[in-house]
């Protein structure tokens, strides 16, 4: 999605992806395809018996409250107020209802394979449940995200985005399936170095997107490094201000006094 929505963006848009752009991109692709090779096996739930079982325990429940509490909190009093000036607003209220749309699509999924096996699924109150929050949470990312996408950039809006969908994506699987539990330390380390990967390429994709950098000009954008010029602590100091090595002289100099 980083990438795509990035190199769309610059030929259907008009906006700017240089070289470090692409170079975000390609990190994006070598973290993600890191996180795929070390990611945890999912934990195999069948029926929504045990997905109901799983959604009942208490550390989810409290995982769940935390996440509603920090969404309404966004969307009724930060929102109004920051929204327009501050691009995490509106990108934080779709990654938080994310969690909750996974949770929900992956209940549906074995809704739908219980009902082509036979099973009464349909008189199961939790498949309505997931129904009814699947189509809110995705119609309140949907609203959210489009809010951003008309205010900031696209290729910023993106990349913020799936970090901030992937962190909660991956919290919420750690909590509710206890995915990580079997993993080994190499894989950890592989997920986490996967996913710094995909941060580091998201940096370099919008950091420096105003920067007018590509292979034919980077040897003069080094070149052009102008050192900073140096300042004098003192406020009472003669400054100078002829050339001396031009002018002749016999000619008066002129200095200047600054207090």
């Amino acid at each position: 999605s980083v990438p795509c929505s990035a190199i769309l963006s610059s030929y259907l848009l008009g906006e700017r992806l240089n070289l470090l752009g692409k170079l975000g991109c390609l990190l994006s692709l070598v973290g993600s395809t890191v996180m795929v090779i070390h990611a945890p096996e999912d934990e195999e739930v069948t029926t929504l018996e045990e997905m109901t079982s799983k959604l009942k325990e208490p550390g989810f429940l409290a995982y769940a409250a935390i996440l509603l509490a920090l969404c309404f909190l966004l969307i009724f009093y930060l929102a109004p107020r920051y929204g327009q000036s501050n691009i995490l607003i509106y990108l934080t209220i779709c990654s938080v209802i994310g969690a909750f749309s996974v949770s929900s699509v992956k209940g549906l999924g074995i809704a739908i394979k219980g009902f082509f096996a036979g099973q009464p699924v349909l008189q199961h109150p939790l498949t309505w449940i997931l129904v009814i929050t699947l189509v809110a949470s995705i119609t309140t990312q949907i609203n959210y995200l489009n809010k951003s996408l008309d205010i900031f950039n696209t290729s910023l809006v993106f990349p913020i985005y799936y970090v901030l969908f992937t962190t909660i994506v991956i919290t919420t699987s750690i909590i509710l399936f206890k995915e990580w539990v079997a993993m080994t330390v190499v894989d950890i380390i592989g997920t986490v170095c996967g996913f710094l990967t995909i941060i580091l390429g998201v940096f370099l994709l919008h950091a420096f997107k105003d920067m007018d950098v590509s292979l034919g000009n980077l040897p003069q954008v080094l070149q052009n490094e102008q050192p900073a010029p140096v300042t004098r602590e003192d406020k009472n100091i003669l400054i100078e201000v002829d050339n001396s090595s031009i002018a002749p002289e016999d000619k008066p100099k002129v200095f200047m006094l600054y207090t």
